[in-house]
């Protein structure tokens, strides 16, 4: 891990064998804003963002570095591609049996799909939780029909129980994503 890079965003940089996983910079918007208006890409959230939407996650995204030192990291693939998505930590606004927490998440653009992209940078962000953070714990939660989510969440070592699993308070009863399943992952 190296210290604070300059650009959009700040926050500690980590470096994998492949990838890196790094400040957000201005021009990562409209690549970020193509990845959130990707249908396939958005199939397990509640829609497409529009650009303004897009761009309202990316401060967000930078408010959350400031609050907590930690967030979603811009996903860059050094000599390949600037931009392919962004992986990280974030504590979770809504109520819960599970919260208050951390919790990993990815969103990748489709392209960059079945590289292990997401699994290789889902484990740097873990050993920064863990041994950086001082986490006994990260959880991770998506819809029950997300399968390469689910995947990535048992490849780098998280576990699913259905006693844990839950109704997205975000969205309205009835709604076909409120429910949701939960991995868990200890330190």
């Amino acid at each position: 891990m190296e210290a604070h890079d300059s650009g959009f965003g700040a926050g500690p940089r980590l470096i994998t064998s492949r990838l890196v996983l790094r400040p957000w910079r201005e021009s990562d918007l409209s690549a970020f804003a193509a990845l959130n208006a990707e249908r396939k890409v958005m199939e397990h959230f509640p829609k497409p963002l529009t650009r303004e939407e897009s761009d309202a996650m990316a401060v967000r995204i930078q408010d959350h570095f400031a609050r907590h030192g930690f967030g979603l990291w811009a996903l860059e693939v050094p000599g390949q591609a600037d931009f392919v998505g962004c992986v990280g930590l974030l504590v979770p606004t809504f109520e819960a049996h599970f919260t208050p927490c951390v919790e990993i998440g990815w969103r990748l653009a489709r392209e960059h799909w079945g590289k292990g992209y997401a699994t290789e940078a889902a484990y740097a962000a873990l050993d920064f939780a863990f041994k950086h953070l001082g986490l006994e714990a990260v959880v991770a939660f998506t819809v029950p029909a997300n399968r390469r989510s689910r995947q990535v969440m048992v490849r780098i070592g998280m576990t699913h129980s259905a006693d844990d699993d839950f109704e997205h308070p975000a969205l309205p009863p009835g709604h076909p994503l409120r429910p949701h399943v939960l991995y868990r992952r200890r330190g």
